[in-house]
């Protein structure tokens, strides 16, 4: 799985996901829980994983959604 990008904010999770939900990428968000129990030291960031067979097009409907300055490389 490749991970399209990492942070601590969960509305941008959240619009993340219905991207993902609506195009039928799959996809895992990887430290949820513990980021949300220590989120107060942003010390853990939740993580959007894709599949490799699906990372280059989330990563195209990310970039279309204007939110491809989140991407990691």
């Amino acid at each position: 799985m490749g991970e399209l990008f990492r942070t601590n904010e969960h509305g941008l999770i959240n619009v993340v996901e219905g991207l993902l939900t609506a195009a039928e990428i799959p996809y895992h968000i990887a430290d949820r829980h513990i980021s949300v129990m220590e989120g107060s030291i942003n010390m853990f960031m939740m993580r959007i994983l894709v599949p490799d067979d699906y990372e280059e097009e989330a990563r195209q409907l990310l970039i279309d959604a204007e939110l491809g300055h989140w991407l990691r490389e």
